[in-house]
């Protein structure tokens, strides 16, 4: 397992995607095609299987929705993520979201199109997403809808947003791209303010103050996936700060000898995590959480999860532990 100290943290997930598909495009896709409108849909030119390029111009990647052009976009949508915005001329964010929107996915070198909707020209667009404010964005992505936000968002806001939005799509298969490669000398996305604090904290060996900055990540954001783990991470590494060599010594004959008592079983599952015997650190809790009931077997239930949150969700070994600690449980 890699501290927190030896690897970047990666930006937030704004929000939680998936491809369930709230709402049905069915009918939309169905409608017969009015007139398209000039703009032309980009064809993808890396990882589709064509060699068409799009027009170049500033409105390379961005399309004005239509009834004619929907289909093509949702069709493309396999192939390359398309952000809908959906805007108004009453709305006085409207205009700011677009640019804003026009200018983030620009930077993303032709990873993600976007489009912009009308909703009084194209009212059955806002209707089939749902639609109960203006702006508001949301992607096609394999033919299936994901909201992604409303209102206004400022920038960060929006790439953290679409930075999980293209983790999803690679997740799903969709690494296309239109219009041309990325620059070779593309860098990674700037990190959100707060992460951003929170990674300068761990740098310096702050732990407390890295904790500080995700926790009000999470207050802001309490899906922030990434401020989750990361809180943590840097809160197990506050605790192992704390310990010295004799210490750590200390606590594994204690908890050898006291195979109930809460802080040493908990002390020394910190010390396995960390020092990668993840099994027996997770097994160690959830052997506490079988044997006992009451305050102490819920503080260590949550710090397990806790502790799930630092290996990584995904993880073989937190899958079963997870599994053990249902068994003890129910």
């Amino acid at each position: 397992m890699s501290s927190p100290a030896s690897r970047p943290v990666p930006p937030a997930a704004a929000s939680h995607l998936n491809l369930r598909g709230a709402v049905d495009l069915s009918a939309l896709k169905q409608r017969p095609a009015a007139p398209a409108g000039p703009a032309q849909i980009p064809s993808p030119v890396s990882g589709s299987g064509t060699d068409t390029t799009a027009d170049a111009g500033r409105t390379a990647l961005r399309v004005e929705v239509t009834e004619g052009n929907f289909q093509e976009l949702v069709d493309l949508s396999a192939r390359v993520p398309v952000v809908i915005a959906l805007w108004a001329g009453y709305s006085p964010e409207s205009a700011g979201i677009l640019e804003s929107l026009e200018r983030i996915i620009d930077s993303y070198a032709g990873r993600l199109v976007l489009g912009a909707a009308d909703i009084d020209a194209f009212p059955q667009l806002a209707q089939a997403f749902q639609v109960q404010a203006v702006p508001t964005a949301v992607a096609v992505l394999k033919g299936q809808p994901v909201p992604l936000f409303q209102g206004g968002a400022d920038e960060p806001q929006i790439r953290a947003v679409l930075d999980e939005l293209l983790k999803v799509a690679a997740e799903n298969g969709v690494t296309g791209s239109v219009g041309g490669q990325p620059p070779a000398d593309a860098g990674p996305a700037p990190l959100p303010p707060l992460h951003q604090a929170a990674f300068d904290a761990i740098e310096t060996g702050d732990y407390a103050a890295a904790a500080s900055s995700y926790r009000q990540a999470l207050t802001e954001m309490p899906a922030d996936a990434e401020a989750k783990a990361g809180l943590a991470q840097v809160e197990l590494m506050g605790r192992l700060q704390l310990l010295s060599s004799e210490d750590a010594e200390t606590a594994r004959l204690l908890a050898a000898d006291e195979p109930d008592n809460l802080d040493a079983q908990l002390g020394v599952a910190d010390l396995d995590v960390a020092g990668g015997h993840v099994e027996d650190g997770l097994n160690r809790i959830v052997a506490f959480v079988g044997r006992n009931f009451g305050p102490e077997r819920e503080t260590a239930r949550l710090r397990l999860l806790e502790l799930f949150d630092v290996v990584g969700t995904s993880d073989d070994r937190v899958a079963k532990a997870r599994q053990g600690l249902a068994r003890v449980l129910f």
